[in-house]
């Protein structure tokens, strides 16, 4: 099987090599991300470049909130900075009501023409602290309930000085429609967004109102649906020396599966940088181990020797929620390592759950070898002195309110030759998940037997295979994908890999089930969401068995156990990190049963036996009973695609409850029940037969039943060919794919005929339809071209708008591993 074969490769004998040969890659991805990965380890330690060069911006968490990781080069005494940027600190004009406190006047009756305006009488408004909102946001301490949704909120601030010549900085956090105005200038218009500590740089005919003594920030808000927020505050720049303000050159940029490389050129040396997160699926405790690498190799361009020091810093941000919280940090030494830690002074280990939140339990780590260098915390602008002056760091003023950042300098000397050398990267968040009310830790440490010194020790040991073997990996991952479809579908491949398998966190529970439990990232921060597991599990069906049981073994639990006692599977078990239950506020019955019978066959089908089915068998039978009476003509009810809303008669999800039926009658017959996977499978098609005179519509089938004129991506069909069930008949391919190939846009195939946008998983399954590579690449080249050209600079997202460059929603979701599933189709073949 292919995936054997690549992990055959890298079990043969590895030679010993130099890290200068570790970082080169052999075969180029031309694709430009809409977003790098650098950093991935888990939801929360997951780190991206959001811009073409490495030094344009800060280097962020997939939410955007920034995790600055600042890297320089000093050669012959001039430093050139190659990552991360180097910001003027700010002064607080106004804060935020999540970092202080501020009053304003608000209202929520529609106020007359001019309220945004310096001059307008606000003294009938009432008065009250901020935030704004509903008090499901946190921090919210005037109430905006009610049948009130709208707000309008003016701010007074009575300035000293003139900043008309000051570059200003408006940071806000709004929840729905917002709109901010400054001294009457219109600022922000988002539209129906919603997003909290959004930084924006005030435009220059704004900044220019901003006079010595009364200013007015009017803000004007509407709220949709749910949590309702209005906070903002101004920020304006000091005026100090930078000491990193030279960038390097950034000449290339290549993504591969475990690895992100980049090449530089700084002054009279080339600098190649590599990110590596070895995550090979084979390897539980390598896949869980919460240590990254950043390789470096420096060559001189013109044959001359040169002094040259390397220097990297990082933020407390990465172990905080918000930038604000208190850290402590410190250095030590064990094993022949040089330590960095930080993390969050009050440590509430699991507390927060949600979406857009990040971690601020547990600390963050930089290490490196003892050998030839300095390493210390302080005020940044401190430490980039000392860097640039003298090319080392020592002991610097502390930051102020827990803010010290972290530093190594390594003084690599008079080269002539290549030199190469590397930093590792990680973090312990000691506990991991609650799981229905017990604490887990990581699996790395499951029998809490490791600690995270010997974590990066044994990293350390590692690397030199690892670096070979995610070399071997990389190349074959990719040879393998232009094989099944061809260059541009391996470049997504390639890009996607890292993102999937980050979104997900490897915890194994008190009964010794594995747990691979996904973070629903921008869509509602649910953990182990059952449809986000079915379009991301062909890579871990692909590559390791086990991690598809590790994906679905939570929801048989909840079953099981009898804590969801519903004659259907229950959608998720909570939000991310606590898995405590079911919280999303509706049901898929449909849907969720016939994800997880389709998907226990799958691995089924993947290992040869059912035995894995057998253990839960059930509950599967449950779970197809109930297909079996409502699945033919589904009753109103969400699907996987909830954003398109509540619909019946939805001719794809029947097709799902049809092949979940199908699944179950397969694994029957595996486990030698003949009698049972007849019944099953007869059954199965005659509903086939149904829904082929239910849907169709002439050249195509349709959207729901009872809508002539209709179509939509019938992806699930997908299984049919895959576990060779045989169901439907051949002809209902045969008619769809032409049908897509006329619908498509210049981005991809719309989901259906309702709106332009599309989910680029589907796209890659209904492209799994088709009859030969050359049709799969049709659907595949404006896939790659919307990633390729989109102006939405984040980790991919899955919801995007087909006849623009603009996606609708989510990103850094882990449903892109079902991008995988053409190759797991050839290997199933």
């Amino acid at each position: 099987m292919r995936n054997k074969s690549i992990f055959a490769v890298m079990a043969l004998s590895l030679c010993a090599c130099n890290t200068a040969e570790l970082v080169a890659p052999h075969t180029s991805n031309t694709l430009r991300a809409p977003a790098y990965p650098l950093i991935t380890i888990d939801p929360y330690t997951s780190a991206w470049s959001f811009t073409d060069h490495l030094y344009d911006s800060s280097v962020c968490h997939w939410t955007g909130t920034e995790f600055p990781l600042t890297g320089a080069i000093r050669v012959d005494g001039k430093s050139y900075r190659f990552m991360g940027m180097e910001k003027q600190p700010l002064n607080v004009i106004a804060t935020t009501a999540e970092k202080g406190n501020w009053n304003g006047r608000f209202t929520f009756s529609k106020p007359s023409k001019g309220w945004e305006t310096v001059d307008f009488n606000d003294t009938k408004w009432k008065e009250g602290p901020a935030a704004f909102g509903t008090s499901d946001e946190t921090g919210v301490k005037t109430l905006w309930t009610g049948n009130n949704t709208e707000i309008w909120v003016r701010r007074e601030l009575n300035l000293d000085t003139d900043l008309s010549s000051v570059k200003v900085f408006l940071e806000f956090s709004h929840d729905d429609d917002f709109e901010l105005y400054v001294n009457g200038v219109e600022v922000v218009n988002t539209g129906y967004r919603w997003r909290k500590n959004v930084w924006i740089s005030l435009p220059d005919e704004a900044r220019q109102t901003l006079k010595a003594g009364k200013n007015i920030i009017a803000a004007h808000c509407r709220n949709k649906t749910h949590g309702a927020l209005v906070d903002f505050g101004l920020y304006a720049e000091k005026d100090i020396p930078l000491f990193l303000s030279s960038v390097a050159v950034q000449q290339s940029v290549d993504v591969q599966a475990t690895q992100t490389h980049y090449k530089f050129t700084c002054g009279p040396v080339d600098l190649t940088l590599t990110f590596t997160s070895p995550l090979l699926l084979h390897q539980l405790d390598l896949l869980s181990r919460p240590v990254n690498y950043i390789s470096y190799a420096i060559t001189p361009s013109d044959g001359q020797a040169h002094d040259v020091q390397l220097y990297l810093e990082a933020s407390p941000a990465w172990a905080l929620d918000k930038p604000h919280q208190q850290s402590v940090s410190e250095i030590y030494e064990k094993d022949g390592l040089v330590f960095l830690k930080s993390g969050s002074r009050l440590q509430k280990v699991l507390e927060k759950k949600g979406d857009n939140v990040r971690i601020d339990w547990g600390y963050f780590y930089l290490a490196t070898e003892k050998k030839n260098i300095s390493a210390a915390t302080g005020d940044e602008y401190a430490l980039r002195k000392q860097f640039a002056e003298n090319g080392s760091v020592t002991a610097a003023s502390p930051a102020g309110d827990g803010h010290d950042k972290l530093a190594f300098a390594l003084q690599l000397g008079n080269i002539s030759k290549t030199t190469a050398g590397k930093v590792m990267l990680g973090y312990d968040d000691l506990y991991s998940i609650q799981y229905f009310g017990e604490n887990l830790r990581p699996y790395w440490n499951r029998n809490n037997d490791m600690t995270i010194e010997k974590a990066f020790s044994k990293a350390n040991s590692d690397y030199h295979t690892l670096m070979r073997e995610c070399s071997r990996f990389n190349d074959e991952l990719t040879r393998c994908a232009v094989e099944s479809g061809g260059k541009e579908y391996a470049e997504l491949c390639a890009l996607a890999y890292r993102q999937a398998i980050a979104a997900h966190k490897l915890v194994q529970a008190s009964n010794g089930d594995l747990l691979f439990l996904s973070k629903e990232n921008f869509s509602n921060g649910s953990i182990g969401t059952v449809d986000v597991t079915y379009p991301s599990a062909p890579l871990f069906l692909l590559y390791n068995p086990e991690l598809a049981k590790g994906l679905l073994n939570h929801i048989f639990y909840y079953s099981e156990s009898g804590k969801w006692t519903k004659p259907f599977a229950a959608h998720d078990v909570g939000t991310y990190p606590q898995a405590n239950g079911q919280t999303y506020g509706g049901d898929m019955p449909v849907e969720e049963s016939g994800n997880m019978i389709i998907l226990t066959a799958a691995i089924a089908t993947k290992e040869g036996n059912a035995a894995y089915a057998e253990k839960h068998w059930q509950t599967l039978t449950t779970w197809t009973n109930y297909l079996v009476e409502k699945g033919l003509d589904p009753e109103n009810q969400l699907c996987t695609d909830d954003f398109a809303g509540h619909f019946a008669h939805n001719a794809n999800l029947s097709v799902k409850a049809i092949l979940g039926i199908a699944s179950y009658g397969k694994m029957a017959a595996m486990l030698g029940k003949e009698d049972v996977a007849k019944q099953y499978t007869d059954k199965a098609r005659q509903m086939a037969q149904e829904w082929v005179k239910m849907a169709d519509d002439g050249d195509h089938f349709r959207l729901t039943f009872d809508q002539s004129g209709t179509w939509s991506q019938k992806y699930n069909l997908v299984w049919d060919k895959l576990l060779k069930l045989n169901i439907f008949p051949t002809e209902v391919v045969q008619k769809e794919i032409p049908y897509y190939l006329n619908k498509q846009n210049k981005y991809g195939l719309p989901l259906d005929n309702r709106k332009a946008y599309t989910k680029a998983d589907w796209i890659v399954w209904t492209a799994t339809l088709s009859p030969d590579k050359p049709t799969f690449e049709r659907f595949i080249l404006p896939l790659h071209r919307f990633m390729n050209e989109t102006t939405d600079r984040i980790p991919m997202s899955d919801w995007y708008n087909t006849d623009n460059k603009k996606h609708v929603g989510f990103r850094a979701r882990s449903v892109v591993g079902g991008y995988f599933i053409r190759m797991l189709a050839d290997e199933m073949k």
